[in-house]
């Protein structure tokens, strides 16, 4: 019986080398000089750090561009609340989403049980894995799941015959 699992992942390579670009712009850029603009990666995520609220905004712009042209989805960045962080500097916190949490892999399985189609979707951890007994109709819930916007950049791996 056909299956494939529908799953939410970030390629961390793709999202280091965004992030190393974005650095060495606003290294360069005369708009950032003497701004004490940095951008790091941590534990729990990205952290932009600015001297003004202004320049963190145009930071994150930056680092926005750079994602797209890495082909990395801005749907798995989880911006927070820019903060003080003591003096004039200015911290934001950037989490990255991976995963499909058990509210989307809800919403997943009703979207494939109200299409109509001869699939069956169950969760399994953090994916969602759909199976059915023609390869159409698989090919053909990948192509409604992708129409529809559930928050999530989703990918589909693991199809089998």
């Amino acid at each position: 019986m056909p299956t494939f699992d529908v799953v939410s992942k970030v390629d961390s390579h793709e999202v280091d080398n965004a992030r190393n670009q974005a650095s060495k712009e606003i290294a360069q850029r005369y708009d950032f000089k003497g701004t004490d603009t940095s951008i790091e990666q941590t534990e729990e995520g990205i952290v932009i750090r600015s001297n003004s609220e202004g320049r963190l905004d145009a930071a994150r712009d930056v680092l926005e561009s750079k994602m797209v042209r890495r082909k990395v989805s801005l749907k798995s960045l989880d911006p927070q609340q820019p903060q003080q962080a003591g003096g004039s500097t200015w911290r934001q916190l950037i989490k990255l989403k991976e995963g499909v949490t058990k509210e989307k892999a809800k919403e997943i399985v009703k979207a494939v049980k109200d299409s109509k189609l001869k699939v069956q979707a169950s969760i399994q951890g953090d994916a969602v894995r759909i199976s059915g007994k023609k390869r159409d109709d698989l090919q053909s819930t990948i192509s409604m799941l992708k129409e529809k916007d559930f928050d999530l950049p989703l990918q589909f791996v693991n199809f089998r015959d």
